[in-house]
């Protein structure tokens, strides 16, 4: 299945912002509708942002408008821009397929601690 790497996360003050990025280790994800998923303590991992191969976009409501979700097909790469940043948008940030571990496992993820 390969392997995918999240980077970018760290922590930021309530209403920074922050960029992620995810990679494949190997093989191609531009086929495959792509998601960043978020997991906070004590609390089921839930899928935030999606976007098609060709770049339709979708959000789960409490990032709508501060998050954007991006990709390159040609770099096999995908990004989630967050802004507005909130303290409860801190948790370990993973991306992976709208269908989760058809093609790869999760990654180690990506933590963001929003925190005054």
């Amino acid at each position: 299945q390969g392997q995918l790497v999240e980077s970018g996360g760290g922590l930021v003050r309530p209403g920074g912002s922050l960029r992620l990025s995810c990679v494949a280790s190997t093989n191609s994800f531009r086929a495959y509708p792509m998601a960043w998923y978020r997991q906070a303590p004590g609390k089921q991992r839930e899928m935030v942002a999606s976007i098609t191969s060709g770049g339709t976009t979708s959000y789960v409501e409490s990032v709508k408008g501060r998050f954007t979700i991006s990709r390159d097909n040609g770099l096999n790469a995908m990004y989630l821009q967050m802004s507005s940043l909130k303290p409860e948008d801190t948790a370990v940030y993973y991306c992976n397929s709208v269908t989760p571990r058809t093609y790869w496992d999760w990654g180690q993820g990506t933590q963001v601690t929003v925190s005054s």
